[in-house]
């Protein structure tokens, strides 16, 4: 019967163990724009920085 030279480690058999997979990120969609973005997190759109369906920052144009 085979035998294990060194005993292994509880986190590496764990390691081997697990099932756990990726996961896409989930997505929410902006009341005022319809723009999917991530969750309590502010995102630019055509120059408007968007924060929970309001205008935060306009950004300028220079001519």
């Amino acid at each position: 019967m085979a035998h294990p030279k060194r005993k292994i480690s509880k986190t590496r058999r764990d390691k081997r163990r697990t099932h756990y997979k990726l996961s896409a990120p989930s997505l929410a969609q902006c009341p005022t724009t319809g723009e999917y973005h991530l969750p309590h997190r502010a995102y630019w759109l055509d120059g408007k920085l968007y924060y929970k369906g309001q205008v935060i920052i306009e950004k300028e144009v220079l001519a």
